[in-house]
């Protein structure tokens, strides 16, 4: 059989065609698993008249919708590269993802043709269509011309079925190559581990740019056959009104603080749900406690990587320890190299290819016997469960996201009134970690309002500081360095605390 993981797909789709795959939150429409794969067929069939030929990667930066689904699924169909990008990524952001990429197509928001087609110009892109978050646009009109039959093109597991730009701290974005064998192995295990069935429905309210609305939560319903309850975006009373129809949800914590925050969020709202699930970004122990008072579930919650999908899992039978991540999963190893606590090192069939054209970071990232390096510090105690206690870099994660503080600084640091500065991540009740700026002044500051009006120009909103504090210099160590720890802790209480019971 092919290790195209649509093949997979396909096998599902044909043995439950007349059940409902994706619906509308408001039940005003609705797709069968058969029209999920005659859509896919139509979208591969579009994707083979414009060009894209195995290998090659599809750019995608289009709005969350069901189109979009399709053109996901047909890229794998077509033995494709899947590209997805932040929506809120400037042009100057996008420039540099397709230079490096090197895509046979971008697809884009009808707002943006232009600009992307200028773009694609630079870096010889072969063409540019677009779509819209109503399923809309030059790449849906020409799919809905298309036959809606296709044969998917056959593929090994180690070929790419993703490419997916992830941020260190030094240096340029990286290109984290993930196989259809990461995916597939992946989305398998956590449907045995979730215990996912046809029987469930799903509510998604997650971003398809990033793994987790994607790879975790779409993939899984696709392989166990689960329907979905389709949202375009985050709405808190829209899933508060959808949710007595569902049984499974992911989201990030946020989500969870933003539902506790709705008087209308109760038990009874909750009365039909199997599982609640979290991660992107650390849940506070306080609103998994505050969660569970109000809905009578606990939340489970679990831990991943752009480059590995998911590594651990608390359980869905048992403990779910607030504060921890749980257990690796199964077929998934990992453990810590000298004294706990440490970074976190990780092995298995989820573990991703390497970074797309970097040979030498990638051989930097993993140990020589092959286990890739997290950077993220966590112990392990005797039972095997694992919980972060920080990163060893300076990545922040905010509402999920990736935030790359040298860029940031970058940023700042070209503002004439800014002497120097630096970005760190600090506790959010909503967004996990919340950006903040240090900076010192060469000149008289403008208003703080003034600095982040500047930054978003250039940069996407979630990159953009929330505060911006100014001090007479930056801490730092003998050796020069800025103490980013120290600023951690002096502006720990930024963002207070956000009132969730």
């Amino acid at each position: 059989m092919s290790g195209n993981l649509y093949a997979r797909f396909e096998q599902v789709f044909g043995a439950n065609a007349p059940r409902i795959a994706l619906r509308s939150a408001d039940g005003a429409a609705a797709l069968t698993f058969g029209g999920l794969a005659r859509g896919a067929s139509r979208y591969a069939n579009a994707l083979g008249a414009l060009g894209v030929e195995p290998g090659d990667r599809v750019t995608v930066q289009a709005e969350k919708s069901v189109a979009n689904v399709l053109l996901y699924l047909a890229t794998l169909k077509v033995g494709a590269v899947y590209q997805p990008l932040n929506t809120a990524y400037t042009a100057a952001e996008v420039a540099y993802f397709v230079a490096d990429a090197q895509p046979k197509l971008i697809v884009c928001d009808p707002a943006r043709q232009a600009e992307m087609r200028a773009l694609g110009d630079r870096s010889k892109v072969f063409a540019v269509v677009n779509l819209d978050q109503e399923g809309n646009g030059s790449l849906a009109t020409m799919a809905a011309t298309m036959d809606d039959r296709h044969e998917t093109a056959p593929r090994d597991g180690d070929d790419l079925a993703g490419l997916l730009y992830t941020s260190g701290t030094t240096g340029r974005s990286k290109g984290a190559m993930i196989t259809h064998a990461n995916l597939e192995s992946n989305a398998g295990t956590l449907v045995d581990l979730w215990r996912i069935t046809p029987g469930d429905t799903l509510l998604h309210a997650l971003p398809i740019f990033h793994v987790h609305g994607l790879f975790v939560a779409l993939n899984t319903a696709f392989l166990s056959a689960a329907s979905t309850i389709w949202l375009n975006r985050f709405d808190v009373r829209a899933m508060i009104a959808a949710m007595p129809d569902a049984t499974l949800m992911m989201g990030v914590p946020s989500f969870y603080t933003r539902l506790l925050a709705e008087p209308a969020f109760t038990g009874d709202t909750a009365r039909n749900m199997r599982l609640f699930i979290s991660g992107s970004a650390p849940l506070l122990a306080d609103t998994h406690k505050a969660f569970q008072a109000r809905s009578g579930h606990a939340i489970l919650e679990r831990y991943g990587m752009t480059e590995t999908g998911m590594i651990a899992s608390n359980p869905h039978d048992g403990a779910r320890v607030p504060g921890t991540v749980g257990f690796a999963l199964p077929g998934v190893s990992v453990r810590i190299r000298g004294a706990q606590p440490g970074v976190l090192e990780v092995t298995g069939p989820n573990v991703f290819k390497g970074y797309w054209r970097m040979p030498e970071k990638t051989r930097e990232e993993f140990t020589a016997d092959r286990w890739f390096i997290t950077g993220d510090v966590g112990a392990i105690d005797a039972e095997g469960r694992v919980s972060i206690v920080g990163r060893a870099r300076d990545l922040i994660i905010s509402g999920g996201l990736n935030v790359y503080p040298k860029e940031i600084e970058d940023a700042l640091d070209a503002i004439p009134h800014i002497g120097e500065s630096a970005v760190i991540g600090v506790p959010h009740p909503d967004f996990g970690e919340g950006v903040v700026a240090v900076v010192t002044a060469r000149t008289e500051l403008p208003p703080e309002a003034e600095i982040i009006a500047a930054l978003s120009a250039s940069l996407a909103r979630f990159k953009v500081p929330k505060r911006i504090f100014e001090v007479a210099e930056l801490p730092r160590n003998a050796m020069g360095k800025v103490q980013k720890a120290e600023l951690r802790k002096r502006y720990a209480a930024t963002f207070g605390s956000l009132s969730i019971m």
